[in-house]
């Protein structure tokens, strides 16, 4: 594999990478509305058990009502109309199609249908949210075998380049051996060549000879060269120090905590740290929060990349903090290259 051909490996990686972090985010979006959905579910649930025994409770009161009316002998005609009733419904809608209902009756027959209404509608909703969890869970499962297949993916690509790079170095420490051979030759050839030079008559100089120019070398300028550039840490406060004390946690996809962080897991797990309650994805996290400028950046914004598909924590000094991809670990990079190139935006929280 030539030079070429293990940099376009690296940038399949590279991109399958980035096709990761997406199908990551999608599976932690899939998550996060199922359980929006199943606390719908477990709310309704407890409200139709409500609907349903406040509906029973007017189903005796309208019982009592009928039997009373019957065997009172009061209004045998609105009796035997609503004793030819075949179901709850029938009976409801005789009950309001018979003009002499008395004031009593009519709030007996509101609480029933209102009961009737709102075990109707909670049961509806029930079935709309199951179906929805049903469609959510499909997604997460499909999500899941396509992070596992690229996953297997990577790996491969992975292995074949870490061949290659043993294969490279096996070569670069050959040729470093044969180079120092060379060098072995060469010192001692130039030793025997200095030995033939001893026996020969010696040219002896006048004392007090000057090197050429008569001025020994200037010293003075080292003296004065300007020292090196000084490479200051970022702010270390707040946001930017806790995401720092995660520094070398493994990649894990779908993780949020410190046993391990994908992209999103670890901007959510650092910000609830300071009180800031994030969803588990990064259009989720993008969606919140006040929007910033790039060259407005300050240490502790997030920032977002690729489409929405990866993001991490500004530093400060064009650097962030990030849970990069699998196989990978929190780490620093720079603001430059793909992250450059791939950049979608900021939030302050």
């Amino acid at each position: 594999m030539q030079e070429a051909e293990v940099q376009s490996v690296l940038g399949q990686i590279e991109s399958l990478d980035a096709s990761l972090e997406t199908a990551i985010e999608a599976y932690n979006s899939a998550t996060a509305r199922l359980e929006a959905v199943r606390s719908e579910l477990r709310v309704n649930t407890r409200h139709l058990v409500i609907a349903r025994a406040s509906l029973k409770r007017s189903q005796r009161v309208l019982a009592a009502r009928v039997v009373a009316l019957y065997t009172s002998g009061e209004d045998q005609s609105t009796v035997a109309v609503l004793l030819g009733a075949t179901s709850l419904d029938d009976f409801i809608d005789r009950v309001e199609t018979v003009d002499r209902v008395s004031e009593q009756d009519a709030r007996v027959l509101e609480e029933v249908t209102r009961a009737r209404n709102e075990v109707q509608q909670r049961q509806r909703r029930l079935e709309r949210a199951q179906a929805t969890a049903k469609q959510l869970v499909a997604e997460q499962a499909a999500h899941r075998r396509s992070i596992e297949q690229q996953l297997v993916q990577r790996r491969r690509l992975a292995a074949s380049i870490r061949a290659e790079i043993e294969r490279m170095k096996a070569e670069e420490a050959r040729r470093q051996a044969e180079e120092a051979r060379r060098q072995a030759e060469l010192a001692r050839q130039a030793r025997e060549r200095a030995i033939q030079a001893a026996t020969a008559p010696a040219f002896t100089p006048s004392v007090g000879s000057a090197s050429p120019g008569g001025s020994s070398p200037d010293t003075s300028s080292s003296s004065s060269a300007p020292p090196a550039p000084s490479v200051t840490a970022p702010s270390r406060g707040g946001v930017v120090s806790i995401a720092m004390s995660y520094l070398g946690v493994p990649y894990v996809w779908g993780g949020a905590s410190p046993s391990g962080f994908d992209c999103s897991g670890f901007v959510m797990y650092v910000f609830a740290q300071v009180g800031v309650s994030l969803p588990h994805g990064v259009a989720a996290q993008y969606g919140m929060g006040v929007p910033v400028s790039q060259s407005q950046l300050q240490p502790g914004d997030m920032v977002a990349f690729h489409g929405l598909g990866h993001n991490g924590i500004y530093i400060g000094g064009n650097q962030f903090i990030h849970a990069p991809h699998t196989g990978d670990v929190v780490k620093i990079s720079s603001l430059t290259g793909w992250y450059a190139e791939t950049y979608v935006g900021a939030r302050r929280f």
